[in-house]
């Protein structure tokens, strides 16, 4: 009888053979026992499967082609409905498994069994896998986090780096997993939505890396200004109303301003520089203590900290 595997990782992969290769190397250095890693692989060449087929003696994984489920949203929400362990992970393939990561997500389990989502900082690599900084999360560690704080928090900015979460995978299919409409702010609304469905816990250990390079998602799907505030102004009007009235007149302003500010740097990172003066303004129009609330949940200095880094090293 083969034994029901403690975690599942998922990872959606579309013309990935040029960094699934570490990402799963990244994954050998780790205890493979009790793991499954299910890859659903959507290119149209066989280059991805090349790469992915050297490790079929080394880990634990099943590959799926799957040409027909092109947007990574879809691949992940099939990878979820194909696991079979109770508690899931998912594993973007340019990014990377850092050392402890399998004991650290046992005693997360084991430690907060009722959770539905447990949340962790990562680490920020560049292209070449060198650390840049760290991506944390503006939360108090190894409490049981309520969905009203939680929520207030998490709306003035997505801090929830893909490869770090672990949910319960019932949690997930009940929420109705990721929106497949939204190709920028799907992660964003889906750890919005799994807030609600039961305790989350936060645990400040970084077992867990993410890649910033020029071809990313994050980077390429930002350069539509318009279409890039619209993902965000999606997510925020579709949960906002979920908080008490006097927490919206609170944390409203902050995530707007979060918005207007992250188009404003993505329009700054094309070349437009004057955009620089607009994000200024929009956080001085907070006042103090909006200035506060939006500098502690956006954690705006280490985002573009790592990126600036990244970028004058040549490695982005």
């Amino acid at each position: 009888m083969i034994e029901k595997p403690f975690l599942s990782v998922v990872m959606p992969v579309h013309e990935g053979a040029a960094w699934i290769g570490a990402t799963l190397d990244s994954l050998t250095a780790e205890p493979t026992g009790g793991l499954e890693i299910i890859i659903i692989d959507s290119s149209p060449t066989s280059a991805t499967a090349t790469v992915v087929e050297r490790f079929v003696q080394r880990l634990p994984l099943r590959l799926l082609q799957r040409r027909d489920l092109g947007q990574w949203q879809t691949k992940t929400n099939f990878g979820v409905e194909m696991a079979a362990a109770d508690h899931v992970c998912i594993l973007p393939s340019d990014d990377l498994w850092l050392p402890g990561r399998v004991e650290a997500v046992r005693r997360w389990i084991a430690d907060a069994p009722e959770a539905v989502l447990h949340l962790a900082p990562t680490a920020i690599v560049d292209r070449h896998g060198r650390r840049m900084g760290r991506w944390n999360c503006p939360l108090p560690a190894d409490e049981v986090l309520e969905a009203e704080f939680l929520l207030e928090r998490l709306l003035v900015q997505n801090f929830v780096s893909v490869p770090a979460p672990v949910f319960r995978r019932s949690a997930w299919l009940a929420c109705g997993g990721v929106d497949e409409k939204l190709w920028y702010t799907a992660d964003w609304d889906v750890w919005a939505k799994l807030a609600g469905t039961g305790p989350v816990t936060y645990h400040d250990e970084i077992t867990t890396a993410f890649r910033v390079h020029g071809s990313s998602l994050t980077v390429t799907g930002s350069r539509d200004a318009s279409e890039f505030r619209s993902q965000m102004q999606i997510v925020l009007e579709r949960h906002l109303p979920r908080l008490p009235a006097s927490s919206r007149e609170r944390i409203g302003p902050a995530a707007r301003a979060s918005i207007s500010v992250n188009v404003s740097l993505a329009a700054a990172s094309a070349g437009n520089l004057k955009a620089l003066v607009r994000a200024a303004g929009v956080v001085l129009s907070l006042g103090p203590i909006g200035m506060r609330r939006y500098l502690r949940d956006s954690r705006l200095r280490e985002r573009a900290v790592c990126r600036l880094r990244a970028k004058l090293t040549g490695a982005f």
